[in-house]
């Protein structure tokens, strides 16, 4: 749509009042940036964004993603003034208040038109490199008629600095990925003041040598903003627009300067920015006509969806199309088949390889995976099934080699995931979710459905030592809000989690799988018993003296202890704790009857000892490895550590006779 030029600064001057009366409501905030970038944002939303207020979870629309997200005023300002439900003025008043959805920074389950959780830096530019490869992956499986957008991202130095950027726009300029536009918000400041304290590298030419298109403009230069963004959209390489911009613009005292960065600009600077941009109106007031001028920035985009609806109504695909996008798996989607194969055939395997296995079964059924791996495809197991690779040449691929790159990998998929139309999963070493913890973080934030295949998941990967043996990991991970954190102890366990992870819309999942070889405890078929996350796996014979928790590869341990306590008339049950998350989740008589008062409860698992005792009490015991490991074959490792039928079991005699 076409503005006349004399409007779009007072567009642009409403964003700047909103920001800073915001930020001074609240006494807290950010306002330089979206005053900074308050022009630039006028012409992206008023010419080239495709959106429709009144329906923000269309799929054809373009992603917007405030990368930078300490400027979330300038969010909540567009999306009120375009015409969103919410957030209303009311909501804008009471920012970063409790009651209100204009959190400090964007989050993504708060507010519809906000398309993903920024606030960790960088993280929004590698999920809109995920969004854009969900978006030419549905692509060429849906066609034009139905998939047809772009990624829009505004950035700042912050952004560019931090590891994940290399990560993320490597990856994209690798494969492609022209429908994504980042603006650089190119202020030259940071909360410590200019940039050049802290860096003086050339940002574009590293753009440019990832495979990059880079341009500049004057960011308060409205008709050089706009050839800016048309020379990125018609180039068909990802593009960096480097947006000079001055911070706080319209604060006379305080522009240009890191005094405008994160904190109110104080009664007497506002009074003075008002002036300054000839802005009359009293705090939160948005003058009739300016505000009629932001509506109408939306009519583009309604009649490109009224369009878009007709040709989904008459697609031969639009049930297919309309049921990966709502994230519901097939009708009568199942792994009991495969499930009862296993049984059938019992294996001695990794569940890294039964992992695989599950995969040969799942990616045919589910043409909505799309897998990978940050350089370990071989060891990880995850590109089974028949799936080709995904690349500039082959968009409909569904397999992502994304290199050593395990955060960037984490962010991207849960770009994909937030986007739509797909199910990610991806795999590295369990050690590694070090490196992929932030995004995996925001996974659980965002509630998004990625799946993390972990494998090498303990002492039992063996030679490789310390460095990649993990030990807090699976303590940590626990840890984390909306995560489940799934280890199962053989091939039908390993099936059962990827049928539960498959199944959760709103929460991602690691799978904890081992290199070793392990054997198979489940021969009977029924229901999924992981699914409770805890379940008695092995009935106590003589009387009930002990319960024994294990997970993963030490299930099979717990067993053979079972057994000599048995032979010594000493009864033990075995739990398999598959994920504590979905245990906690039981009943409380469910839980009460797997782990009684009158049994001593042991935890058997070869990683920290930490957060066991919530199950087993202060007067029961923890066999596990509160230590670094050492480099060995895997055999030697857990006997050295004790882990051991012979090692375990008379202290469990002893902690009885005491």
């Amino acid at each position: 749509m076409t503005f006349e030029p004399a409007r779009l600064p007072l567009m642009a001057n409403v964003i700047r009042a909103l920001s800073m009366d915001a930020v001074e409501a609240a006494n807290s905030g950010h306002p330089g940036m979206p005053m900074g970038m308050a022009d630039v944002a006028t012409v992206l939303f008023t010419g080239h964004l495709k959106f429709d207020p009144k329906a923000p979870k269309w799929a054809d629309r373009d992603r917007f993603v405030l990368s930078a997200g300490h400027g979330s005023m300038l969010i909540y300002s567009l999306l009120y003034l375009t015409g969103y439900a919410a957030p209303t003025i009311g909501d804008i008043r009471n920012f970063r208040q409790l009651t209100s959805p204009c959190a400090g920074h964007p989050e993504n389950f708060l507010l519809e038109g906000v398309e993903c959780t920024t606030g960790p830096l960088g993280q929004g530019i590698a999920m809109a490199v995920g969004m854009a490869m969900a978006e030419r992956h549905l692509n060429a499986v849906f066609g034009d008629d139905l998939v047809d957008h772009r990624t829009w991202v505004i950035a700042g130095d912050g952004c560019l600095m931090e590891g994940i950027n290399h990560e993320a726009i490597g990856l994209a300029g690798h494969l492609g990925l022209g429908r994504l536009n980042v603006l650089w918000d190119d202020n030259r400041i940071t909360i410590d003041g200019a940039t050049d304290l802290s860096t003086s590298e050339d940002i574009k030419a590293r753009y440019e040598a990832t495979g990059w298109h880079v341009t500049t403009c004057d960011g308060h230069d409205f008709a050089d903003i706009e050839r800016a963004l048309e020379e990125a959209k018609a180039d068909p390489r990802p593009s960096l627009v480097a947006c000079r911009t001055l911070i706080g613009k319209g604060a006379p005292n305080k522009q240009g300067t890191s005094a405008t960065h994160g904190s109110p600009l104080g009664a007497a600077e506002v009074a003075a920015a008002r002036k300054e941009l000839g802005w009359e109106a009293e705090p939160f007031v948005i003058p009739s006509d300016i505000l009629a001028d932001w509506h109408r920035a939306g009519e583009p985009g309604r009649a490109a969806h009224g369009a878009w609806a007709g040709r989904l109504e008459a697609s031969p695909h639009k049930d297919e199309f309309r049921r990966r996008m709502a994230g519901d798996l097939p009708e009568g989607f199942s792994l009991a088949s495969h499930i009862a194969g296993l049984i059938g055939a019992p294996q001695k395997i990794a569940t890294r390889k039964a992992s695989e296995i599950a995969l040969a079964a799942i990616n045919p059924a589910l043409p909505e995976t799309i897998g990978g791996s940050a350089d370990l495809t071989g060891s990880n197991n995850t590109l089974a099934g028949g799936i080709g690779t995904f690349s500039n040449e082959n968009y409909a691929g569904r397999y992502v080699y994304y290199g050593i790159r395990e955060f960037g990998m984490a962010a991207a998929m849960n770009g994909m995931a937030l986007h739509g139309g797909v199910i990610p999963y991806g795999g590295t070493f369990l050690v590694f979710t070090d490196y992929a913890r932030g995004a995996i973080r925001l996974s659980a934030l965002q509630r998004t459905r990625v799946i993390y295949v972990m494998t090498h998941d303990s002492i039992g990967l063996g030679e490789d030592g310390p460095t990649h043996q993990p030990i807090e990991h699976l303590a940590s991970l626990r840890a984390m809000p909306n995560l489940l954190v799934m280890r199962p102890a053989d091939a039908v366990e390993t099936a059962e989690c990827w049928e539960i992870a498959l199944n959760q819309k709103e929460r991602p999942s690691v799978l904890a799988l081992t290199r070793q070889n392990l054997p198979q405890l489940r021969l009977k078929a029924g229901e999924n018993h992981s699914a409770k996350g805890g379940y008695r796996l092995k009935a106590a014979q003589a009387p009930r003296k002990v319960v024994i928790l294990a997970t993963g590869s030490e299930v099979a341990l717990a067993a053979d202890c079972a057994a000599a306590l048995e032979e010594q008339g000493v009864g033990a049950d075995v739990v398999s704790m598959v994920c504590s998350e979905l245990f906690d989740e039981q009943p409380e008589a469910y839980r009460a009857d797997i782990l009684p008062a009158d049994a001593l409860i042991v935890s058997i698992e070869a990683a920290s000892t930490f957060g066991w005792q919530r199950y087993t009490g202060t007067g029961g015991l923890n066999i596990g490895l509160d230590r670094f490991g050492a480099s060995a074959p895997a055999s030697d490792l857990f006997a050295r550590f004790g882990f051991t039928a012979d090692s375990i079991v008379p202290q469990i005699l002893n902690k009885l006779n005491a």
